[in-house]
């Protein structure tokens, strides 16, 4: 399927999403975001897809959601038109790993988009901002609380109420970036990983995505029996038996996805 704004390729078992609006550095629009959640969605359903890469330009990830758009909407119409809940929250729904390989600007809905991924890795020259303050807004697709979960209430207090960004190195500091990779090698560094990801058994991967997110969700006696649930379901699955059997005969596994 061909996309208005989006660049979708398929690397082996990885898709690769590419965002393509280069004059506007990305900004996401509302035909950006409703490309990017059914793309989502094709792969999602693609049995031979592992795992997903979402990317940007050198330049830009995505430099935020797109103002000229926004300016002419009313309440009303972002209320009753369920702005960013009908089609931005599909990444976030996505069962299978999700990678955002991220440089340049992913400031407001771009860094709001990074943080709906699983894992996130940054360029040299990735920054990372919630700059909606500035425009009289606050963040709306998450922004107050991802940011907040992951780098602290202090840290994302100043850059949601002062808009101040943050570096690759910073973001790396404070667990916002899984790593930080060079510019150059990113988009395939990022691939590696979701190939690596895409190799091991479907049915776990998913089950460890979901117990990983029940952290944020939940208290730790409920995720400890959550995650404990899980792990003893793994027991049932044809991979677990191929992959116990697979290290004890010092071999690879040949993974089933069941």
């Amino acid at each position: 399927m061909a996309y208005e704004t989006l660049i979708v390729e398929t690397r082996g078992p990885v898709g690769l999403i590419t965002l393509n609006r280069p004059k506007q550095l990305n900004a996401l629009s509302d035909q950006l975001m409703s490309d990017l959640a059914a793309a989502v969605e094709t792969f999602e359903a693609d049995e031979t897809v592992g795992a997903l890469v979402v990317t940007g330009s050198e330049k830009a990830f995505a430099a935020g959601a797109d103002v000229k758009e926004m300016a002419r909407y009313s309440y009303i119409d972002v209320y009753k038109g369920n702005f960013i809940t009908r089609n931005w929250e599909r990444i976030a729904r996505c069962r299978k790993p999700v990678i955002a390989a991220v440089s340049g600007f992913a400031l407001g809905g771009g860094c709001e988009l990074a943080m709906m991924c699983d894992i996130i890795l940054a360029a040299e020259n990735a920054k990372f901002g919630q700059p909606e303050i500035n425009l009289g807004l606050i963040p709306g697709a998450g922004g107050t609380q991802r940011l907040t979960r992951v780098v602290g209430k202090s840290k994302a207090m100043e850059m949601v109420l002062t808009g101040r960004q943050m570096d690759a190195q910073e973001a790396e500091r404070s667990g916002l970036v899984s790593r930080i990779v060079p510019t150059a090698e990113l988009v395939d560094e990022a691939v590696k990983v979701a190939e690596r990801i895409a190799k091991l058994s479907q049915p776990v991967v998913l089950m460890a995505k979901e117990a990983v997110n029940r952290a944020y969700e939940t208290t730790l006696e409920e995720g400890i029996r959550f995650e404990r649930r899980l792990f003893h379901s793994t027991f049932a699955a044809e991979d677990q038996k191929e992959g116990m059997a697979a290290f004890a005969e010092k071999r690879q596994p040949d993974f089933k996805h069941r």
